[in-house]
């Protein structure tokens, strides 16, 4: 009776120990590493799909430069750039500057893609998509990678 009391405690006793052991912290860089160094182009803002032709100027896109923690990119009319702040999946921007073009012909893109973007605080990366998104997960602008994941 001892002995299997014995062999009862020092199995608990074990399991104890087995199940209070930390686990490795999650690859926080995967997100990170996916959103930075390459260029993205806006395919939809909300559920509306962009369309540009390829001869285009200023497409929306934006790229992420992790060496200067700098964003870049166009809004469909301008150039714009500036800071942005990136965590495995958060993502904020500081105040962006850009061009003041006058650009007729583009339906108002320019000024939806700059509100859709004053929103973020969130992104996914799912191999060559980027979806950027507001506090309660909802769409905001997704892209394509223009260059293949590495």
């Amino acid at each position: 009776m001892l002995k299997q009391l014995f062999v009862a405690a020092t199995l608990s006793s074990a399991l104890v120990m087995v199940g209070c052991e930390t686990l490795p912290a999650p690859d926080n860089t995967t997100n990170l590493s996916q959103l930075q160094n390459r260029t993205w182009i806006a395919t939809q803002i909300g559920n509306t799909p962009i369309k540009t032709a390829p001869t285009a100027h200023n497409i929306p896109s934006i790229q992420f430069d992790s060496a200067s923690q700098r964003v870049s990119g166009a809004d469909g009319c301008n150039r714009m750039m500036g800071e942005y702040n990136a965590g495995k999946d958060t993502l904020t921007f500081g105040p962006l500057a850009g061009t003041k073009m006058a650009c007729m012909d583009n339906n108002g893109l320019d000024q939806q893609y700059n509100a859709a973007l004053a929103k973020v605080t969130h992104y996914q990366v799912f191999g060559k998509t980027l979806k950027l998104l507001d506090s309660h997960g909802n769409l905001l602008i997704q892209y394509e990678s223009a260059v293949p994941p590495r």
